[in-house]
């Protein structure tokens, strides 16, 4: 499913206007990125946690050529679905 079909689909389930569920889901991404940004976590009851986890430095190596190279510490954004969204599909 597109952002696109999840925004008809959004539109048709609030029964509201295609561009108002666009901009809603466009606030929620922004909000969740913005809350990230800052260091917290968004949780979702039922549905799942939004956090960040610290990736260390490492040695990685080029596919193309075989060099080794440092590969920078950072920071990523991992999502962890709620058990009972995980039960559901595996029902």
């Amino acid at each position: 499913m597109t952002k696109a079909d999840f925004v008809d689909a959004y539109a048709k389930k609030m029964e509201i206007s295609k561009k108002a569920a666009k901009e809603n889901i466009d606030a929620l991404c922004e909000l969740v990125c913005d809350v990230l940004a800052d260091g917290d976590d968004v949780r979702l009851s039922g549905f799942g946690t939004f956090k960040t986890v610290q990736r260390e430095a490492r040695k990685g190596r080029n596919p193309q050529t075989g060099e080794e190279m440092d590969i920078p510490a950072s920071i990523a954004p991992k999502f962890s679905f709620s058990s009972s969204i995980k039960a559901a599909l595996n029902a």
